[in-house]
């Protein structure tokens, strides 16, 4: 099947493609699809959804949390990085789409006029002061680490998956216990080591 759609509201980059992917989650739901696999050229939507990058604004915090809420809905939901030159077929869709080209014969098309993520825009202080609390440059801050203590070499993303796979033991938020478990499918463990099986199952 192929579906394209026509977004008549503003938007970045980044927006237009969480709204194609969230489109896609809603339709595959409705097939009763329970596995997935998810190629697309966007990366930086493709890490924020899979914790590998940061949300820095409310839109884009609040669009990745849609994602993971409809994550939920699915026995195995993978996400792959395809470069634009391999997927030629969705990117030739995405530029009609864009383009408000007819759509060709064969093709499902929707037309969205609201973005289907509501956000809460952040606050500002009344008479365009910042408020107390907040830095006025919030970017020079400089936080002041204790040089005497050594960084933990294993305190980074495996950890949740290592303890997961070897002693079963979750993270005390159930979202994050829930994102885990679905997650942790397509790591395996040999001779100690964690391996990512790609979606060819490649390691």
């Amino acid at each position: 099947m192929r579906y394209m759609v026509h977004l008549h509201f503003p938007s970045s980059n980044n927006v237009a493609e969480y709204e194609v992917v969230i489109n896609g989650l809603r339709i595959t739901i409705k097939l009763v699809i329970q596995r997935l696999d998810v190629r697309g050229d966007p990366q930086l939507v493709i890490d924020q959804v899979t914790k590998e990058s940061s949300c820095h604004n409310a839109k884009m915090a609040a669009y990745c949390r849609e994602v993971h809420q409809l994550e939920d809905k699915f026995d195995g939901l993978e996400l792959s990085h395809i470069p634009m030159h391999l997927n030629k077929v969705v990117d030739a869709l995405a530029k009609a789409a864009s383009g408000r080209e007819p759509v060709p014969i064969g093709i499902f098309a929707r037309d969205h006029h609201k973005p289907l993520v509501r956000y809460e825009k952040p606050k500002q202080a009344s008479g365009g002061l910042n408020h107390p609390s907040a830095p006025s440059n919030p970017e020079v801050i400089e936080l002041n680490e204790d040089p005497s203590i050594e960084p933990d070499p294993l305190a980074d993303w495996r950890m949740p998956y290592l303890d997961y796979l070897l002693h079963e033991v979750l993270p005390t938020d159930k979202m994050d216990a829930r994102w885990l478990v679905r997650h942790a499918k397509s790591f395996v463990l040999i001779e100690g080591e964690l391996y990512k099986r790609s979606h060819t199952g490649i390691l």
